[in-house]
């Protein structure tokens, strides 16, 4: 007879609940579990909300279910199925479980059989498997997986590079009639035509009234980039729209760019920027988090003309390391006058999961701290080359996520 759970303990309840799910669906069939429905009050216990129960039970199911691999309905989308495990467990219970997928599963089938992957959509998620799962693919798949995820880079690079192209130099485009004062810039043939009547024959020298620079003349690293990227599994789409922002920004000569991956330890991507994909394929995207010790790295390797620094920190600023350094140390990089921005999320949709208060702290600081698009930080770079506020874009991401 199955038990009500209305007549357990609160305690009971939650422990009924674990097993509910450890044992998966089959535990209903004998009669004496309550459904999982039933059981749904206790969603707090295991970390998730009511709502999310079905979608954690399918997630465990695929994988320790009675079901095989080559059973019909068996087969989840595979990336939302990461998807789902990256949104319920930490990163080492992750991998255990992705491991388990492709020795139970046939995971690795699933993703390359001849038949299964012109289905395959090739996105930004697809992507993120693929990377996330390139330790456990096969030699002969990973050829296949690198293509896959090169096709996606370049489309993306694609949509991506003429916005930037035209942020970036239109930013800095010099203007005709106030062009920037440097004297490397000084069209001498004209200030001196100009200003022949300004020539003083008793002392003999020509006293300008004013100087003419070459208009439009552009200047290697006028402004530095510097990305810094948590590469921490629920970072994991973020870490593939950086490399490609990363790899436009490396090919454009006014910009200075550097790549900077992290987890609890510091990987500098800086020489590798030419090639997105090689980038993917080196980043970790798993482990814990030391947010402090990258942008201490950072800070000492790539911040030489603060001023003239535009700091990007991707991360959703869950800290394992020493958050009061972290803190003290971006207060410095705002001091040293660095363009410092946290962006929460770098990707294309959802509202992105973040320390709420590190986010405060850091907005306190001046620091702004935002979910962002691909498309709408070639809009926050180009704001900041032109010394513009990003009150209104910070703004409008608050009410999109808020309202």
């Amino acid at each position: 007879m199955s038990v009500d759970p209305k007549d357990l303990s609160e305690k009971d309840r939650d422990a009924l609940l674990r097993w509910r799910l450890a044992l998966g669906p089959a535990a209903e069939k004998t009669g004496s579990c309550p459904s999982l429905r039933g059981l749904a009050g206790g969603a707090g216990a295991v970390g998730v909300g009511e709502g999310d129960l079905d979608e954690l039970d399918d997630a465990l199911s695929f994988v320790y279910g009675e079901k095989s691999a080559n059973s019909a309905g068996s087969r989840p989308y595979i990336p939302k199925w990461l998807g789902a495990l990256r949104g319920f467990f930490r990163d080492d219970v992750i991998a255990l479980v992705q491991k388990d997928a492709i020795e139970k599963k046939g995971l690795t089938q699933l993703l390359f059989e001849p038949e299964t992957l012109p289905f395959l959509d090739k996105n930004v998620e697809l992507v993120t498997t693929l990377v996330s799962a390139r330790g456990l693919i096969p030699d002969q798949a990973k050829d296949i997986a690198r293509q896959i995820v090169r096709e996606v880079v370049d489309e993306l690079r694609k949509k991506l590079e003429a916005p930037i192209r035209t942020a970036v130099f239109g930013a800095l485009k010099r203007d005709r009639t106030s062009p920037l004062p440097i004297a490397r810039n000084l069209d001498w043939k004209r200030t001196i035509r100009q200003n022949l009547k300004g020539w003083d024959a008793e002392r003999k020298r020509l006293i300008p009234e004013r100087f003419y620079f070459w208009p439009n003349q552009r200047r290697h690293h006028e402004w530095d980039v510097t990305l810094v990227v948590d590469q921490s599994g629920s970072m994991a789409e973020s870490v593939v729209y950086s490399s490609v922002m990363a790899a436009i920004f490396a090919s454009l000569d006014v910009l200075r760019t550097s790549l900077v991956l992290f987890d609890t330890e510091v990987v500098d991507m800086t020489p590798m920027l030419a090639d997105p994909v090689e980038v993917l394929f080196t980043a970790q995207l798993g482990g814990g988090t030391d947010i402090n010790r990258a942008v201490a790295y950072a800070q000492a390797n790539h911040v030489q003309r603060p001023e003239k620094t535009l700091f990007i920190l991707i991360t959703d600023l869950y800290e394992g390391g020493n958050a009061d350094e972290l803190v003290a140390r971006l207060r410095q990089l705002v001091d040293s006058r660095a363009k410092v921005m946290c962006l929460l999320a770098l990707s294309d949709g959802g509202k992105p999961s973040y320390d709420h208060a590190m986010a405060e702290k850091l907005t306190a600081l001046g620091i702004p701290c935002f979910g962002c698009t691909p498309r709408k930080l070639v809009d926050v770079v180009e704001r900041v080359m032109r010394n513009q506020d990003l009150g209104p874009l910070v703004t409008a991401d608050k009410e999109t996520h808020h309202g």
